[in-house]
């Protein structure tokens, strides 16, 4: 296979990881009740609904607290998206150094939140945004075997 279509197949699905990021950032920031996205998994973790929970007096400012939390898990995806995608455009992940320092932090990365999802959210509707996100990495990591340094 040509050095070209090897490199474009190593650096664009992890230019799309930086992609999904930062849109699933998005979300998360302008959605009004951001917490809602994934209600079910987080009635089940809670053990209660939100409705049941926003009635009590005590509770008055949790969904102030909630947006504010979720717009700064927003933010940081945004962040991280954004890193990851200047990154790739200034590396071109060009280099084994390069390749290999992203390759270790988005795997590191990934391994965490599979943990933390299938531990917490099993039932999380983001799964199959996890499996996109490692199909990328893999593909990215399987075509870097095959770029001459």
């Amino acid at each position: 296979m040509n050095n070209r279509i090897i490199h474009n197949l190593i650096w664009i699905p992890i230019f799309l990881i930086g992609v999904l990021v930062i849109s699933l950032g998005l979300v998360w920031c302008v959605h009004d009740e951001p917490w809602l996205l994934d209600r079910s998994p987080n009635e089940v973790l809670l053990q209660t609904s939100f409705d049941i929970l926003f009635l009590e007096k005590i509770n008055i400012g949790l969904p102030s607290y909630l947006t504010v939390v979720y717009r700064f898990f927003g933010l940081w995806l945004l962040t991280i998206g954004s890193l990851i995608i200047i990154y790739v455009y200034v590396t071109r992940l060009g280099t084994k150094t390069a390749r290999n320092s992203i390759f270790i932090i988005l795997f590191s990365t990934l391994m965490g939140i599979y943990y933390l999802i299938f531990t917490y959210l099993p039932s999380s509707p983001l799964i199959p945004v996890l499996y996109i996100l490692s199909f990328c990495l893999f593909c990215s990591m399987y075509f870097s075997r095959y770029l001459p340094d």
